[in-house]
This record gives structure tokens, sequence and C-alpha cells, in this order.
């Protein structure tokens, strides 16, 4: 009688332990291109890397990988300006960016700075999903509540707002 009161209460506390454990932890984050929601469990590596695309653009990019086949990119990117070997021409350099950055905003163009951008089959269907993000300190955020909820193996949720308001999903 001892014996089965023995293994009925240690197969009670298995039993309780197995189910607080298989409960799934998510990592949560609403952005304005989207959501994207993962479970904490198959996250299998987080990377931050900086490059420039082209002499172009520089990228700060926030990678999530899992043990999936989809790849979630979190990237901020803006245009390198060209710098002028002398001084006043810096100036004239940077009216005309500013000129331009408010002319498409004055025309409800949305420059291409500000999308995810695509080429069809090759990246649209290379399992990765991308959101565009308007600052470095917002992938400096996600970094960091996604390290947090990693670590913890904790239900972790953040919203990145956009600070334009005319703006619309930013693409993923």
């Amino acid at each position: 009688m001892i014996h089965s009161l023995k293994t009925l209460w240690l197969t009670v506390f298995l039993f309780a332990v197995l189910c607080a454990s298989s409960h799934a932890a998510f990592w949560r984050c609403d952005l304005p291109g989207g959501v994207y929601l993962v479970n904490i469990a198959s996250i299998s590596c987080v990377s931050t890397h900086e490059y420039v695309v082209d002499g172009a653009a520089r990228v700060t990019e926030l990678t999530l990988g899992t043990n999936g086949a989809v790849v979630a990119r979190f990237y901020y990117i803006e245009p390198m300006i060209p710098k002028s070997p002398i001084g006043i021409g810096q100036s004239l350099l940077d009216k005309a960016q500013e000129h331009a950055e408010d002319l498409a905003g004055r025309t409800g163009v949305e420059q291409v700075w500000k999308k995810v951008v695509k080429s069809y089959p090759a990246t649209t269907h290379a399992h990765t999903v991308e959101y565009r993000l308007e600052s470095v300190d917002q992938i400096k955020r996600l970094q960091k509540s996604l390290e947090e909820a990693w670590r913890n193996n904790k239900e972790t949720s953040i919203k990145i707002a956009s600070s334009d308001p005319n703006s619309g999903s930013s693409g993923n």
C-alpha cells in the first residue's frame, strides 16, 4: 500500500512538472509592418551586425534564427550621405538631402529607405521575414527584450510604434 501511494505521488509530481514545463513561452513583437511571434524554446541564435550595401546605405540588423525554416530580420537602413571634401560644400549636400526628404513627405511618396524591398521570387521565397525599423535605438530595444526573454524563458511582448503618423505598413 505504501509503495502504491509513493508511486501515485511520484506520478502526480512528474505530471505537474511536465505540465508546467510544457507551457511554451513566446516572444511577441508588434511592429508597424506586422507582428512577429516566436516560441522562445525554438530560438537557436540571435545576432546583430552592421554593414554597408553597395556603398549607398548603412544597415544595422538584428537576426533571429529558429529551429524552423524561417529567419527573422529586423533592420534599420540609412542612406550614406556623401561628405564634401571641403566644409562649405557639405552644407549644400545636407540641404539637398533635406529638400529631397521634405519633397517626398509633402507629395505623399514614401522614400525607398522607409520600406522593405524584396525582389520576386528570389527574396520573397527565401524563408525570411523582414521588418524595417526607424532607428538604431529600436533595434537595441528589440535586442534587449529578446535576449531577456530568451535567457529567462519568459513570456514577453514589445511594441514598436511608428513615429510617422502617415506611415502604413513598413512591409514584412
